[in-house]
């Protein structure tokens, strides 16, 4: 069911009863969901972070509503009481169910109880709520302003980038995408390798986000006084320019000739860069999404089949599309690029951000504790 939207299907609630906002209430708005849903519109020009927070708001009002509960009666006890049910939503035949249409009687909100990861990180975007909605005059006040050490456990940066795949692993993953295919000359699933090849060479590159590739048009790659560049638009709205090496030329050049097309793109090309399997329509950002892990299982099952690493299998299998902008920045900084070069390349507000990709000293730290031994 889509409680911000107030669709019916799937599971039921009874979030449409009117609400009395505060006389101080600066949004036009008089349920709970309908002051999620201004709240959400701040994002509707970022489509994956609108749906990121769509679902965890929905998933607190939903429980709110079992509780017979409103957002204005959210306190300390009751955010610790949604906390323990995030990390086990109960009852399950409620809460928990295999992936279905959002519309589908069978939708449910969770897949299964959230990772501490997870669950910190919708903890986030609720204390972010929370903040609008007293601003807005919704709620008198913010619950998350209780929790203690409230700094370290809302955190969820880890000192260093570990989801990435290593680069002796990168270096198996790209030689197994490159495989010649065999006698199948213009068949569909060469069509689907050379598309495969660009996305991931795309991905590993310029290290964008999943919204980001999905979006790019032919036209955003553009030569400037000899140079190509990367027009993109990411996170916040901002416009950046990204370089073009020269290893994404040619994936660019064997991709557009896979489609028939000639040469580098054209300047003002809105066409999409990456395409369906009729070669001329876009996919979507659920769609590279499924494409990217699909192609990942496959690979940790030819890689499990050829007894590698079992750890390098169980990257893959773990590996997620995020993970290769990970891989990217990582084996950027690991190739000698500045830091400052590198935080302009992966759009990063902040410096300290990027350095979470530095591995070298890591390197050097080993190797000298290596001094250190049991006998002269």
């Amino acid at each position: 069911m889509d409680v911000i939207a107030g669709q019916k299907g799937g599971m039921q609630a009874s979030s449409a009863v009117v609400e009395q906002p505060f006389q101080s209430s600066r949004i036009n708005a008089h349920t709970d969901a309908q002051a999620v849903a201004a709240w959400l519109a701040e994002y509707q020009d970022n489509p994956q972070t609108w749906k990121s927070y769509r679902r965890e708001t929905e998933r607190l009002l939903l429980w709110l509503d079992r509780q017979h509960l409103t957002l204005k009666a959210m306190d300390r006890e009751t955010l610790r009481q949604f906390e323990a049910f995030l990390a086990d939503p109960q009852p399950a035949q409620h809460w928990v169910g295999p992936s279905k249409p959002r519309y589908h009687p069978g939708w449910r909100p969770f897949r299964g109880a959230l990772s501490p990861a997870s669950r910190r990180q919708s903890l986030i975007i609720l204390q972010g709520l929370f903040s609008w909605l007293v601003e807005a005059g919704w709620v008198s006040h913010n619950p998350f302003r209780l929790m203690r050490d409230k700094s370290r456990r809302l955190n969820n940066q880890s000192p260093r980038i570990e989801r990435y795949l290593e680069r002796e692993l990168w270096e198996w993953f790209w030689c197994w995408l490159n495989k010649p295919m065999g006698d199948c000359k213009g068949s569909r699933a060469e069509y689907e390798q050379a598309r495969r090849r660009f996305i991931f060479g795309f991905a590993y590159l310029l290290a964008p986000r999943i919204s980001e590739m999905a979006g790019t048009r032919m036209g955003d790659f553009s030569q400037s006084e000899g140079r190509w560049w990367w027009a993109v638009v990411g996170k916040g709205s901002k416009l950046a320019r990204v370089p073009v090496p020269d290893d994404m030329q040619a994936c660019l050049a064997d991709w557009r000739q896979a489609l028939g097309l000639d040469g580098l793109p054209m300047q003002f090309d809105e066409t999409p860069a990456i395409r369906a399997l009729d070669g001329k329509r876009g996919i979507g950002d659920n769609q590279l999404y499924r494409l990217i892990r699909e192609t990942f299982t496959e690979a940790a099952d030819v890689l499990e089949a050829d007894e590698g690493a079992p750890a390098y299998v169980a990257a893959l299998r773990k590996a997620t599309p995020h993970w290769l902008r990970h891989t990217s920045i990582t084996h950027q900084a690991q190739a000698g690029i500045s830091l400052r070069h590198l935080a302009e390349s992966a759009r990063h507000a902040r410096l300290d951000t990027t350095s979470r990709y530095l591995h070298t000293e890591d390197n050097e730290w080993h190797s000298e504790q290596q001094r250190h031994r049991l006998t002269p």
